[in-house]
């Protein structure tokens, strides 16, 4: 399957692991991604606290360069881009007036937006149904699957099966081999982008999401956001802070988990970038990378 791809600014900087499991992955779930030439930042979460002009023709020009190139599925993985382009798409879709205004601004014509799919989204449409011996190692752990705000939110933008209490994710990790757990922090926020101003505020949200995992035997979270990762991952010493105690558990992509599954290196899939080492039990067979330091990284 062929389709668009928008990147972002995450998957080649903050979260290049999740950019590095992406790519390497697509190729054994035959999907083929076409990356937006020339492709700008969305605005992610702070033009639309800003500038309401500048919310919209930032995620609008992204658009209108992929109905350039004839793109009618566009893969955008970060949840935070996600829901700028979706949601940019929407509301333009609803005011023909404002869509002209912002045609204006960027220069491009905006009747051919092509509609926007997060990772859920693709990996239920290209993931086969039955694995034939494809996974080399059943990723065989019990899973906290954690979606977070953006990816389901809003609802009529989103358009998750379960807004409240999400499937997706949970559907396609029992297919590589995992058992995901009945919990209640799903879909609760991690804090998002008030990691740097408000790093304490995320440390107590972040405490309570990895107790509830924890306590229910999760052994890992899996996400599919990079603001969820690198709050759950980079401020664990705040969250251990806030907890009085510490958490080893650690938080994985799922594209990486699907990647391990598929039998890939780990270090292809970007594991040895995380802060909290990604320590599985034995029995999943799974080898690990520990972090490595930025004169070790490639």
């Amino acid at each position: 399957m062929k389709m668009g791809y928008f990147p972002g600014c995450s998957m080649g900087g903050s979260s290049r692991e999740y950019g590095e499991s992406l790519l390497a992955i697509a190729p054994e779930l035959d999907l083929q991604l076409e990356e937006i030439h020339d492709w700008n930042c969305c605005g992610a979460s702070a033009a639309h606290n800003l500038n309401k002009k500048l919310s919209l023709a930032l995620p609008a020009r992204n658009l209108g360069l992929a109905g350039q190139q004839q793109l009618e599925e566009l893969l955008v993985p970060c949840a935070a881009c996600f829901s700028r382009l979706a949601g940019a798409r929407h509301e333009l879709h609803q005011d023909e007036a404002l869509r002209h205004e912002i045609e204006g601004v960027i220069e491009l014509p905006l009747e051919q937006m092509p509609r926007s799919l997060n990772i859920l989204d693709v990996l239920q449409k290209v993931f086969p149904q039955e694995l034939n011996g494809r996974l080399r190692h059943p990723f065989a752990h019990k899973v906290a699957c954690y979606y977070g705000c953006l990816l389901v939110r809003p609802p009529a933008i989103a358009q998750f099966d379960r807004p409240e209490d999400p499937q997706v994710m949970d559907q396609i990790m029992q297919r590589i081999g995992a058992e995901p757990i009945d919990w209640a922090f799903k879909t609760e926020c991690c804090g998002a982008g008030m990691s740097i101003p408000r790093t304490d505020l995320v440390g107590a949200l972040c405490a309570k999401i990895l107790e509830d995992a924890v306590s229910r035997g999760a052994e890992a979270i899996i996400v599919a956001c990079p603001m969820c990762h690198s709050n759950l991952d980079m401020r664990r010493s705040a969250i251990n802070k806030a907890a009085g105690k510490t958490y080893d558990i650690p938080v994985l992509y799922i594209t990486q988990a699907i990647g391990l599954a598929l039998g890939l290196p780990p270090k292809k899939l970007g594991l040895h970038r995380h802060i909290v080492p990604v320590r599985l039990p034995e029995r999943a067979a799974t080898p690990v990378l520990e972090p490595v330091s930025a004169q070790e990284e490639s």
